[in-house]
């Protein structure tokens, strides 16, 4: 999700100046909800207006110095090369970074078709350790608003987690963005280890799926070397 028209948020505030609404600048704020949360905040959608394409955007209102200085504060720097005339934007998932004091980070590349190719668990996690996951990715062609991370993951059919984090909202540029997640600790004893499948999707305020991964995983004694 891009620019709109009529964005009635931009219209009220008083600082902002009138004509053409923008989406909200990047925001690299977490949330972590419940079940009966997200079907709360499935609820709370409001209807939003049709996207535009950024150049358009961009080139409207060119001469009025302090709507440009807006749109350059919202923005940021944005690189005209990543951005053309079709509205949609475009996240591409790069990889996952899992750190943890314990070991190395460990750099896995996501696959463009959502499912790994290596045969077995994608990774491991030792049982009681600290990790965090970072994702690197990049954004094309105009801003996406709201993408947000949801996961779920399962051990022997049965759900045993799920989680939906809101990763904020992104405009165009060349480099990749790194989204850094809360830190968490893996559960520990002999009845979590084992293998968990897992599904995962980046999808934005609009419901697009950007990327669905479905994967498995182990949590085990000690780390692989």
């Amino acid at each position: 999700m891009g620019f709109r028209n009529g964005d009635k948020k931009a219209e009220e505030s008083s600082e902002e100046p009138k004509g053409q609404s923008l989406s909200r600048k990047n925001s690299h704020n977490s949330l972590y909800l419940t079940e009966d949360e997200e079907e709360e905040d499935e609820d709370r959608k409001l209807e939003l207006g049709p996207m535009i394409a950024l150049k358009e955007q961009l080139e409207k209102d060119k001469d009025d110095e302090s709507l440009r200085r807006w749109k350059e504060q919202l923005l940021g720097s944005v690189d005209l090369e990543e951005v053309s005339e079709t509205p949609d934007p475009v996240v591409k998932i790069l990889n996952l970074t899992i750190r943890s004091p314990d070991r190395e980070d460990m750099v896995l590349t996501v696959p463009e078709d959502g499912k790994p190719t290596a045969k077995g668990p994608w990774f491991t996690l030792k049982e009681g350790s600290k990790y965090t996951l970072v994702f690197t990715f990049r954004v094309t062609n105009n801003i996406v608003s709201g993408l947000r991370y949801v996961n779920t993951i399962w051990k022997t059919g049965i759900k045993v987690y799920s989680k939906k984090e809101m990763l904020g909202t992104y405009s165009p540029q060349a480099e990749p963005y790194n989204h850094v997640m809360f830190e968490e600790s893996t559960p520990s004893g002999m009845l979590v280890r084992g293998s968990y499948s897992v599904k995962s999707k980046f999808i934005d305020d609009d419901d697009k799926c950007y990327l669905e991964n479905n994967y498995t995983f182990d949590i085990r004694k000690n780390w692989l070397t």
